[in-house]
């Protein structure tokens, strides 16, 4: 099964119990719309193998036990964990206007407000604290939190990020001597 046609749902991250339940991390804003979930596919070397969910229960930290059907022993749900889990796009809801998954995004060029058109979104992180774009800019990798005062919107025809960055961002990322115009051109010593 092709992954294109498929976003990552989160990960088993361990096993639950001695009767092959499993411990999942939820890679989603709201863990709770997943509860009633019917099937989820866990990739297996490289393939995604289809799996009816028995059970949901959602925890906090976006984290749920899952017993899936046919996996009944510690054994078998131990040779699950750390896979990943996907889910049809299909399945997915309409975002109004200039809304977007993360999974849309990648490839996408950010456009700044001020500075106009800066890099390709490379990849995007979703550690604990901060969701980030990670963006290629002038050989660096710069990084820019996804919260509504920085990510404005996203255009898929254009196949844009519109954002407003907070000043001095990307003076971060490349130090302080890296615009050429910052360079003194009287050194003729």
């Amino acid at each position: 099964m092709a992954h294109e046609n498929y976003y990552l749902l989160g990960y088993i991250v361990r096993t639950h119990g001695t009767k092959g339940d499993v411990t999942i991390h939820l890679d989603v804003d709201y863990p709770e719309d997943y509860e009633e979930v019917e099937s989820l596919f866990v990739e297996i070397k490289g393939e995604l193998v289809p799996y009816f969910v028995e059970d949901m229960n959602i925890q906090k930290q976006n984290k749920a036990i899952v017993r899936l059907e046919d996996v009944d022993s510690i054994e078998q749900a131990q040779a699950l964990v750390g896979s990943a889990l996907y889910m049809p796009i299909e399945e997915l809801e309409e975002l109004g206007e200039g809304g977007f998954y993360y999974h849309q995004i990648q490839g996408y060029s950010v456009v700044d407000e001020a500075l106009g058109e800066l890099g390709i979104i490379r990849a995007i992180y979703t550690p604990n604290t901060q969701d980030l774009i990670a963006m290629d800019y002038q050989g660096s990798e710069v990084l820019i939190p996804i919260v509504d005062d920085i990510v404005i919107s996203a255009d898929h025809e254009k196949k844009q990020v519109l954002v407003k960055l907070p000043e001095g961002l990307l003076d971060v990322y490349l130090g302080p001597n890296t615009d050429p115009d910052d360079l003194s051109e009287d050194d003729e010593d």
